[in-house]
């Protein structure tokens, strides 16, 4: 099993009775990752056992994603799987494109400003709205809350887990 899993989607329920799934889906590519023949492993909410399943057919069906694997025909099949996440390994990320990144690459960066002054690390990202926000942790300190502009983000070094940034006026206020 791949050391570092990474969550796609999670199994709220059954639909129907010919062994397929309801899924919640928490990744950017439904359209890969629940493509006929993508791989997935099943990882049990209760620690258990992870199950390495393909996808045969996948639809959108009221903001859920009715997913019907290989190999498993009745809803007995499926049903102990209520409640695990789907999960990707590393090799099965997608490649996204220039300064984007994704979530895992981000938090634990430290980041600098342009006066080199050292804020902290990135905690936390949250996804208010128009733009993300970076929750900063100094040593010892309140957070700092990062808009992701242009404007402020300056640079991400995702190899040297650096992001140098610049503080607009009133943003550390």
């Amino acid at each position: 099993m791949p050391e570092t899993l990474y969550k796609v989607g999670k199994i709220v329920n059954t639909h129907g009775i010919k062994g397929e799934i309801k899924v919640l889906s928490y990744t950017d590519f439904p359209e890969v990752r629940f493509a006929k023949g993508s791989e997935l492993m099943i990882v049990p909410e209760d620690g258990g056992k992870p199950v390495d399943v393909t996808v045969q057919s996948a639809r959108l069906h009221k903001n859920m994603y009715i997913i019907k694997l290989d190999g498993y025909d009745n809803i007995n099949d499926v049903e102990k799987f209520k409640g695990s996440m789907l999960k990707v390994g590393k090799e099965h990320l997608v490649e996204l494109p220039e300064d984007e990144y994704y979530f895992h690459e981000i938090i634990g960066c430290s980041v600098v400003t342009d006066e080199d002054k050292e804020l902290g690390v990135v905690t936390e990202i949250l996804t208010p709205g128009a733009n993300d926000v970076w929750v900063v942790q100094p040593k010892g300190g309140k957070s700092i809350l990062i808009p992701v502009i242009d404007d402020v983000v300056l640079d991400v070094d995702i190899p040297n887990q650096k992001i140098l940034v610049h503080i607009m006026e009133g943003l550390l206020d």
